[in-house]
């Protein structure tokens, strides 16, 4: 059995090598803040030397046939269903998601890679497309983008890490990827390991484990890669479309989100609640689809309020390696402070607590507000916090109108029995995703995901992942001698 706390170097070149900064870093259990393993951080000068590594690996791995990049893809999927248990249990242990969480999120990396292994015949491949000019024949080709530098978080790190190195991998792409150092087993070293085992060829995909403090903007900065993959905050993601609008570098960029959860006047609550439940409270909130805000008709908010609130006092909370638990911690104690001064502040501006909950280490019980207003500072923060709030709307249309009254754009859901109604009004909801019946936590590989407004830009999941990833060059071929008119 691989123990996983052992593999807690960075990845350069195919070999596991030592952070050469001074630094250290403890990787923590959110639950009870035990060590997991301490890490010796990668300095700036070890990632600028991992992207020339990478630049030179993806002109050969550029040249690859399509069977050589299934097969490491293959071979790398069968790693993780392989170690299922132990990853999960790792998962769980650095991320404080419960076992639910950890299961969801490994299943979506192989899901991830499985999706990928049938994109890698999209490179090379050639298109005619007719001319104008007498004898021209025009290919349209469809060829790597070179380096990417692929940044993920902390909440879902193996999958959010995952749905850029898989395509990228079977797209020709070379990799050089830093994952949050305080997950950097689930979204770094694991997945180095997989593909290591896989054969991947050597600086293929390199993984550094370090911070901000050693490395500063260089994953942004450095000329070698051509776009920048980033899951993350939009105040981050400003930040990188910035530096990447300067450097003309392309972006791939999936941000914050204020997820409305809409409840029409003719939709069945229970199932309401019971989606409500789940969109709301998965991994503790601490999810960009989780669902924020929950607008409700007021002809059905007494009875969703009465019926949602039973159920959440009902939700047992504590070590996430218990699977009966559905509320674990929140990923540190940073990040608890912060929910906890957004319901301080909700109480002092006089929103309404039906449900107190409470704090236990880095646990915090869920917290339920009613009759918030869809304009208050509450309703239009990102809670990423077991918060939730329920707001009341005249109208199916003043709804639906709420559920557009934010800067963000990402997952959005509607609750309601007249499916067409309910497709109807899904495309009026300015998000790049809505989901009709059911709640706004959903991913899946093969479909486009993705923000509008503030929630991001480009699409992950299959084809349109592959736009992102590759260059499409037009050659044209005289076949005739072309007259000229001078």
């Amino acid at each position: 059995m691989v123990r996983y706390e052992n593999l807690n170097k960075s990845f350069i070149n195919g070999e596991w090598t030592e952070g050469l900064s001074e630094r250290t870093y403890d990787i923590l259990n959110p639950y009870d803040n035990s060590v997991i393993t301490k890490v010796r951080l990668a300095t700036q000068d070890q990632l600028g030397k991992a992207f020339e590594i990478a630049k030179s690996a993806q002109k050969k791995w550029a040249k690859s046939s399509v069977e050589e990049r299934r097969a490491v893809l293959i071979k790398a999927a069968e790693y993780l269903k392989a170690n299922r248990e132990e990853i999960v249990d790792v998962v769980v242990r650095e991320t404080g998601g419960t076992i639910i969480k950890a299961n969801i999120e490994v299943q979506v990396s192989i899901d991830e890679i499985e999706e990928a292994i049938v994109m890698a015949d999209e490179l090379y491949q050639v298109r005619e497309v007719p001319s104008m000019v007498d004898g021209k024949v025009n290919h349209i080709h469809r060829l790597p983008l070179g380096v990417i530098s692929s940044i993920s978080p902390f909440n879902f790190p193996m999958n959010l890490s995952m749905r850029t190195i898989a395509p990228a991998i079977a797209l020709g792409n070379s990799v050089v990827h830093k994952p949050d150092i305080q997950v950097g087993l689930s979204g770094g070293s694991i997945i180095a390991k997989a593909f290591e085992e896989a054969g991947l060829p050597n600086g293929v995909f390199n993984m550094i484990l370090t911070d901000l403090q050693e490395i500063g903007d260089e994953m942004l900065t450095n000329p070698v890669p051509g776009l920048i993959s980033f899951t993350g905050s939009t105040p981050v993601g400003r930040h990188i479309g910035k530096i990447a609008g300067e450097n003309l570098k392309r972006v791939a960029l999936e941000l914050g989100g204020n997820g409305p959860f809409v409840i029409l006047s003719d939709a069945d609550i229970d199932a309401a609640v019971d989606a409500a439940i789940f969109g709301k409270f998965l991994h503790q909130g601490q999810i960009c689809m989780i669902t924020n805000r929950i607008i409700v008709q007021k002809d059905k908010y007494d009875q969703f309020v009465e019926k949602f609130v039973e159920r959440v006092k009902g939700l047992p909370y504590g070590d996430p390696r218990d699977p009966k638990t559905v509320i674990g911690p929140l990923v540190n104690e940073r990040q608890l402070e912060k929910a906890l001064n957004v319901i301080e502040d909700a109480k002092h501006a006089g929103e309404k607590l039906i449900l107190e909950g409470k704090r236990e280490g880095n646990i915090l019980t869920p917290y339920v507000f009613i009759d918030v207003k869809n304009s208050s500072k509450l309703a239009q923060t990102e809670l990423f916090a077991p918060i939730a709030t329920i707001i009341k709307a005249d109208s199916d249309e003043e709804a639906i109108d709420m559920a557009n009254e934010t800067e963000y754009g990402l997952a959005s859901a509607i609750f309601t029995s007249d499916l067409v109604k309910g497709e109807e009004l899904a495309l009026q909801i300015d998000a790049g995703m809505t989901h009709v019946n059911d709640q706004t936590v959903n991913a899946h590989p093969n479909l486009p995901f993705g923000g509008n407004k503030a929630s991001g830009l480009g699409r992950f999941g299959s084809p349109w992942v592959v736009e992102e990833f590759t260059v499409t060059k037009w050659v044209s071929v005289q076949t005739q001698f072309r007259k000229f008119p001078f």
